[in-house]
């Protein structure tokens, strides 16, 4: 019963929190660019080099082919356009109901 009321009270400071995390974590690109040496293929494995949008992202807008450096903004916008959407979910979803007295 304490953790209903408890994280009914929370919530919406819980959801600011994840949602801020998210979209600072989306906004991290330069630590990725040198931790996550890139792959370019999918690996499952934490102990090996992985593939990330960011990395991908820097090497298509850093190339000379102008069809790669349009990939590279449609992947930038992807990244804006997720971050987005999550934000509208959360907001949707856990609105507060208005309530008239």
């Amino acid at each position: 019963m304490i953790n209903l009321v408890t994280l009914r009270a929370a919530r919406a400071g819980i959801i600011t929190g994840v949602l801020l995390a998210v979209a600072r974590i989306s906004g991290e690109t330069a630590p990725l660019l040198f931790t996550s040496l890139n792959n370019q293929f999918w690996s499952s494995d934490m102990n090996q080099p992985m593939a990330n949008l960011p990395v991908v992202i820097f090497q298509f807008a850093m190339s000379p082919y102008q069809d790669w450096q349009s990939l590279a903004w449609a992947g930038a916008l992807l990244i804006t356009f997720s971050v987005l959407s999550l934000n509208i979910m959360a907001r949707v979803l856990f609105r507060q109901k208005s309530t008239t007295y």
